[in-house]
């Protein structure tokens, strides 16, 4: 589903990233976990075509997607969400998965101005098929809500079907577990199995060890910019470097 081969990024003289390499199997949960610094949100960003990076490719489904932008990957059907929640905070809750929905949109700028019949049409059924996705994320209740006035954990819910609303066929996740208590992170972890049921392939940057572990198919690690190991989560429990990475050698 998707391939990275040998991401090098350097900012300055700062090697970021060193000829990391993976593949992701389509309809897995895969978790990039790794010390701060590791390098995992500046792959993330290569990946999803914020940055363009030193040297190396991004492969999705077998193509060539080194350097996309970020909509002409959305196109694509690759989405993202972010460690720090961004959201439209003036509109409502609705009108953000509506914006999520652009992909599919096909009116312009004068068909929406002078109200033309199937501009109006499609805007009908783009707002249902959003509802489907405050649904879908247990949102309802907040449709009219103004996105900058949700508690923090509904942020998170919000983007997350933003993200949906684009029918993505692969999700990143950028520490969606970031800033949830015990009990939302709980509800998130079932929420990403039921985004994989749909048939999207997931893959998260996360801290929370107890959610990777117990969501995720495979795992990769970083460190210090290096891909360090890759494995189920029972293999990396017990892989010696990783351990040695988080908690030091202990010698």
């Amino acid at each position: 589903m998707l391939e990275v081969s040998g991401i090098t990024q350097i900012f300055g003289g700062v090697t970021a990233l060193e000829a990391v390499s993976f593949s992701i199997a389509q309809g897995d949960i895969t978790g990039v976990i790794g010390p701060n610094g590791a390098g995992k949100t500046t792959l993330f960003n290569i990946i999803t075509g914020i940055y363009r990076q030193t040297s190396g490719t991004v492969q999705l489904e077998g193509r060539d997607v080194s350097g996309y932008p970020p909509e002409k990957l959305a196109r694509l059907a690759m989405v993202r969400t972010f460690q720090n929640i961004e959201l439209f905070s003036g509109m409502t809750v609705l009108e953000n998965v509506m914006v999520g929905m652009h992909t599919k949109s096909t009116s312009g700028l004068l068909a929406c101005a002078l109200k033309m019949p199937w501009s109006i049409s499609e805007e009908r059924r783009i707002r249902s098929a959003a509802m489907k996705w405050l649904e879908f994320t247990d949102m309802v209740a907040y449709a009219d809500t103004v996105a900058g006035n949700l508690p923090f954990g509904k942020g998170r819910l919000l983007e997350i079907a933003r993200a949906l609303a684009v029918e993505p066929r692969i999700m990143l996740m950028d520490e969606p577990a970031a800033g949830l208590n015990s009990q939302e992170t709980v509800a998130l972890a079932k929420l990403i199995k039921q985004i994989r049921d749909l048939g999207v392939t997931v893959v998260l940057v996360e801290h929370d060890m107890e959610l990777v572990m117990d969501i995720c198919d495979r795992i990769v690690v970083l460190n210090l910019g290096r891909k360090l190991a890759e494995g189920t989560p029972r293999e990396i429990q017990e892989s010696h470097e990783v351990i040695a990475a988080y908690l030091g050698d202990g010698d």
